[in-house]
């Protein structure tokens, strides 16, 4: 049977946040893409910037940078515009880097 998992860094995420003072509240994990495993695409990346509204809720997310290319985008997009933060009243920017690896 094969065996997905995903790996969110942690280390990129808190990496990518500790300078503003920013908690995360909630993390959603991403589903790895069926369109992979088809592929046969083992891992792959995907570094986002997330536009977090004043009361912590993401207002929107960006695909900066893939590997590869718009394989992983439509599954961290949707997980990380689940993300949850603590509200600061201002609305912010942090870029986030998720790790995807298949492993059977």
């Amino acid at each position: 049977m094969f065996v997905r998992t995903v790996l969110a860094l942690a280390l990129a995420a808190s990496a990518a946040l500790a300078h503003a003072d920013v908690k995360v509240l909630k993390k959603v994990p991403p589903e790895y893409p069926n369109e992979a495993v088809k592929k046969n695409i083992n891992a792959g990346s995907v570094r986002a910037k997330i536009a977090i509204a004043g009361d912590g809720k993401v207002s929107g997310v960006e695909v900066v940078e893939a590997e590869p290319k718009r394989v992983f985008d439509r599954a961290a997009i949707e997980a990380l515009s689940q993300w949850k933060f603590e509200g600061t009243g201002a609305a912010q920017t942090h870029e986030v880097k998720l790790v995807f690896k298949s492993e059977d």
